[in-house]
């Protein structure tokens, strides 16, 4: 592991890589700080201008995009109570009062160091659990794929935006989409119109549909996004003597974020909701969490950093996604060529270790740029929406394009994007519809398989140890929300003269 690991070293620390690194921590701070774009849609435009780019270039880069823009959403959520990502909701509690009350430098100050302690952790523990993970799941089989797909299915069910119905809807119309294309096993065409359909929808022109197609509809809808002047200072020139009572919440915040990012599903929003909350139990004064405690600002940032490196162990260790991004990371792989999974860590030894190399080096990195560039970031909220819709429409169908050289990708992209813009006006989440994209055909196939060796036997899923316990976590996963009454997370009242 140390050899691969140094080998990962030299990968990223050659001048095309750090390059790579660098220009995309600095479009993931842009992407982020926009409100309503997000680390999902940063991924999918720039997965496009990966083809035929090296693979270590190609995924440091994304995952460096996909690090930055988390952290991206907390610029704007502290500066104008509008966070750039759902995950810096809980950001803005305390986040804005503080610049109201003059402190926006040091509210920064915290959500970059926060950010940036937080991800550097979960590097380390992603370079700890991730290869354990992948040797424990060499011995997998059809069935323990199978279940392990359905496991991950039924935790994105709970993606519904506190509505575990609408979460379920979401997974359904994603299974349908999934299911287009040739039969695995038969090769007969399942509502395929077109010969274009037989390999099924194509991934990233769908991903782009949903994703930066939707988004672009809604900001038309919309008028310009208004800046306001907040006085900031020196972020540069703030005391650490000012953590004092904050380095523990941002470790147990890093912990609780790493874990649930490791659950398929669950993802940032929900890291960050947890131990924001988690940080106000404990807290000696609770009462000033949502006044401006800067505890609230690095419990939630450090979450949601956290939870990011989470959501690459499962993704490279079992090819299950931890969250709607993570998704969009395997698709790029598949792009490339490799499978995410037990044997990449054997066939592919230098994807997985550079992107751990990548971590550790570009977290710095990203502290640093932010830092420099706090003042800098803000301004993005300048650019008026409508400009800003044409620039997306433009990159997604070059991209969709560009992906087959073809113009039914296009089609495929324009069609999901009204998709996409339909769901979210009825409130139907998209994270679930992604995943269920990359997780309904390995259900499908390895379940195939398993009946095969079984001479069609269903009580070959009962004689593995490992798939019935995986089935029966994922039965309580989807029983338990149905049957539990769910409290939508108490909100801290508002600091007066907030927007």
């Amino acid at each position: 592991m140390i050899a691969d690991l140094t080998a990962g070293f030299g990968l990223v620390l050659q001048a095309e890589v750090l390059l790579a690194l660098l220009f995309a921590t600095i479009v993931g701070y842009v992407v982020g700080a926009m409100p309503g774009l997000g680390p999902s849609l940063g991924v999918a435009l720039l997965v496009p201008f990966t083809y035929g780019v090296d693979p270590v270039v190609a995924m440091v880069a994304l995952v460096g995009l996909y690090v930055a823009a988390e952290y991206g959403g907390a610029i704007t959520a502290i500066m104008l109570n509008t966070p750039g990502t759902a995950a810096a909701v809980a950001t803005s509690w305390d986040g804005y009062p503080m610049a109201r009350k003059g402190e926006a430098g040091f509210a920064l100050h915290v959500s970059i160091i926060s950010s940036g302690a937080a991800a550097f952790v979960g590097a380390l523990l992603l370079i700890c659990t991730a290869v354990p993970l992948s040797e424990f799941a060499l011995r997998f089989g059809p069935t323990e794929y199978c279940a392990l797909a359905l496991f991950g299915l039924s935790l994105v069910s709970s993606l519904g935006g506190g509505s575990v119905a609408r979460g379920l809807l979401a997974l359904c119309i994603g299974v349908l989409f999934a299911v287009v294309g040739m039969d695995p096993e038969s090769g007969v065409p399942r509502f395929a119109f077109t010969p274009d359909l037989f390999e099924g929808i194509p991934l990233v022109p769908a991903l782009l549909g949903l994703y930066a197609i939707s988004e672009a509809l809604v900001m038309m809808e919309g008028s310009a996004a208004s800046a306001k002047a907040m006085q900031m200072g020196n972020v540069l020139k703030i005391s650490f003597a000012r953590y004092r009572g904050i380095w523990g919440c941002i470790l147990r915040s890093t912990g609780i974020g790493y874990i649930v990012g490791v659950i398929p599903g669950a993802g940032a929003s929900i890291a960050s909701l947890i131990a924001y909350n988690e940080a106000k139990r404990v807290s000696r004064s609770p009462e000033t969490f949502g006044q401006g405690n800067p505890q609230g600002v690095a419990a939630s940032e450090a979450a949601n950093n956290s939870a990011v490196t989470g959501s690459l162990a499962p993704l490279l260790a079992l090819g299950i996604p931890g969250s709607a991004t993570a998704a969009i990371l395997i698709g790029a792989l598949m792009i490339q060529g490799i499978q995410p999974g037990p044997l990449l860590f054997v066939r592919n030894p230098e994807i997985p270790y550079s992107i751990f190399a990548s971590l550790l080096i570009g977290v710095p990195l990203m502290v640093v740029v932010g830092l420099l560039g706090a003042r800098l970031w803000v301004q993005v909220v300048r650019v008026p929406n409508s400009l800003l819709a044409a620039i997306i429409v433009g990159i997604s169908v070059v991209g969709a394009y560009a992906s087959q050289n073809a113009m039914f990708p296009v089609y495929v992209t324009l069609v999901f994007g009204l998709i996409g813009y339909v769901l979210r006006k009825v409130g139907i989440p998209l994270a679930p519809i992604v995943l269920a994209l990359v997780l309904v055909p390995m259900a499908e196939t390895n379940y195939r398989r398993a009946l095969i060796i079984a001479e069609g036997d269903h009580g070959i899923f009962l004689s593995h140890p490992i798939t019935v316990v995986l089935l029966g976590l994922a039965l309580l996963s989807f029983v338990v929300p149905l049957l539990r009454r769910k409290r939508p997370p108490g909100q801290p009242p508002a600091a007066k003269g907030t927007a």
